[in-house]
This record gives structure tokens, sequence and C-alpha cells, in this order.
């Protein structure tokens, strides 16, 4: 009896362990952002890291940084423009 909790709890244990490990892995996929053009309809007149983040939280449930979304958007080829008016200056 008590090998079997054992093994049942490694066995979940595992489960779990897997399946943190595979949203760590999606997390990292962004939705593309570079065949827009930025505050168009398309865009949805939303800057092109907005529509990530905003693309973002709808496919994973979890909010990206403002920072996070411009890298991964510059990173596709998109043109993000300059930081908002009032934006603290990007840390060094």
């Amino acid at each position: 009896m008590k090998m079997r909790k054992l093994v049942l709890t490694v066995a979940l244990g595992s489960a779990a362990l897997l399946g943190s490990m595979a949203s760590q892995v999606q997390a990292q996929t962004y939705p593309n952002v570079a065949d827009l053009t930025a505050f168009t309809q398309p865009a949805n007149y939303m800057s092109l890291p907005g529509v990530l983040r905003l693309r973002y939280l709808q496919a994973s449930g979890r909010w990206i940084s403002r920072d996070e979304a411009v890298r991964a958007a510059q990173s596709q080829g998109a043109n993000v423009g300059p930081a908002p008016t009032g934006a603290a200056p990007a840390a060094q």
C-alpha cells in the first residue's frame, strides 16, 4: 500500500513538472506583428508592442512588460518607433 502511494506521488509530481516546463517553453513564443503597421486599423490603432502584448495575453493569459514586447517585436523586424512620451528611460 505504501509503495502504491509512493509510485502515485512520483507519477503526479513528474506530470506536474513536465506541465510547468511545457508552459515555460510556450511562453517564449510571441505573436507575429512584423506584418502590421502601427496605429492602423489592422493593428487596432495600437502600437506594435501594444498589439503584441494584447495578443500574447489573449493566447497565454499572462501580461508581458512593454520592454519585453518591444524586444520581441524588434526581433521580428517590426519598426516599434520611440518610447511613448513620459516613459521612463530604459535601464542600461
